[in-house]
């Protein structure tokens, strides 16, 4: 398995709904930015708002479409009207869900304790995304998990962390953690769907200081 060097964990900001905070993140060095699929969210979009959304990224950014349950033909479907380089598997979705995706698969799993784990080793995906575990959320919930757990853990595939992180606590997490990735949504908003510039440039930086430091 390939993986990361510690001073190059990958920044991935999440949720994006309008053209201005899309720039912003863009001009301030983000590395993947994510699209969710998911009426029930304040953050989903439709394939129409993510067709136009995306066809205006520049080449070398990573565009991943976020799916909750969904089926195959909604996201083959979703595929093919828009840019998309990777699929984010966000809900209860089985490993067999995860084989044979038009694009590369990122499978979300929640952690609250140690045997959440073990789910990890089920999945065949290019890279593994940890939340916070939250009764009835599927993720944005800006809650985080105890990062102690992943101590001693060798993730199966690149390992993605999320949950709860933003501008203050970031830099410790990737001490803490050593992921591949960070990912963030709520962390850099200013309203559910709404990202704050401020907090989106803070962010990147202090995940830029934390790499240059180490």
């Amino acid at each position: 398995m390939l993986t990361s060097s510690k001073n190059a964990v990958r920044i991935k900001m999440c949720g994006f709904t309008n053209r201005a905070d899309l720039q912003v993140a863009v001009q301030a060095g983000v590395d993947a930015v994510g699209f969710v699929f998911y009426p029930p969210s304040p953050r989903g979009v439709t394939i129409e708002q993510a067709a136009e959304l995306t066809s205006e990224l520049p080449p070398f950014v990573t565009v991943t479409g976020l799916f909750v349950n969904a089926t195959r033909h909604e996201i083959e479907n979703t595929c093919s009207k828009v840019r998309l380089d990777l699929i984010q598997l966000h809900g209860d979705e089985l490993p067999s869900d995860c084989i044979d995706l038009p694009r590369r698969a990122i499978k979300a799993v929640r952690v609250k304790s140690s045997d959440d784990l073990l789910e990890l080793e089920k999945y065949r995906v290019s890279g593994l995304l940890l939340d916070a575990k939250v009764k009835g959320i599927y993720g944005g919930s800006g809650e985080s998990f105890d990062w102690s757990l992943l101590a001693e853990y060798h993730a199966p595939a690149p390992l993605i962390l999320a949950g709860g992180l933003d501008p203050d606590n970031v830099a410790d997490a990737i001490r803490q953690v050593q992921p591949y990735a960070v990912d963030v949504s709520t962390g850099i908003e200013s309203a559910p769907g709404r990202k704050d510039p401020k907090k989106i440039v803070r962010f990147i930086n202090e995940v830029r200081q934390c790499l240059s430091s180490t």
